[in-house]
């Protein structure tokens, strides 16, 4: 019970976190037509859920919470020409970049990727790594 109360309380901790980008995105943006959002995560939510979808929705952020399962990885792919947040709230993994560098992920971790990385999400432990993903048109 202690291990759900646990998650319960990390998932309300990222929910915190997008609710406060969205009220600073949408007041950044205003007369735009973007407006403040709430989006509650399922802690028994399967392998992805999108939390932001971009425009219109938002100026240029996109955003998913992705639960990815022991000894898998989300597969390599490149954040091109956005910037990307990996915001660790349950489970140890590894961010494997192209050029060999290995970023630890665990809770309460927050690692940041440039435009133009090439790199993979891999779970490491024995229980769902379980993350929320933010990514920003950078140029």
């Amino acid at each position: 019970m202690s291990n759900f109360n646990s998650i319960r309380t990390r998932i309300a901790l990222i929910g915190l976190l997008v609710t406060l980008t969205l009220v600073l995105v949408a007041t950044a943006q205003t007369g735009s037509g973007l407006r403040t959002k709430v989006v509650e995560l399922d802690p028994a939510a399967g392998e992805y859920k999108r939390v932001l979808g971009g425009p219109p929705e938002t100026a240029t952020m996109r955003s998913g919470y992705v639960v990815v399962e022991p000894s898998k990885s989300v597969g390599k792919h490149s954040t091109e020409t956005y910037e990307e947040a990996v915001i660790v709230f349950a489970g140890v993994g590894e961010m494997r970049l192209s050029n060999g560098s290995v970023l630890k992920l665990k809770p309460y971790v927050v690692v940041y990727c440039p435009p133009d990385t090439e790199h993979d999400v891999v779970n490491t432990g024995s229980e769902p790594l379980r993350y929320v993903y933010v990514v920003a048109k950078a140029r």
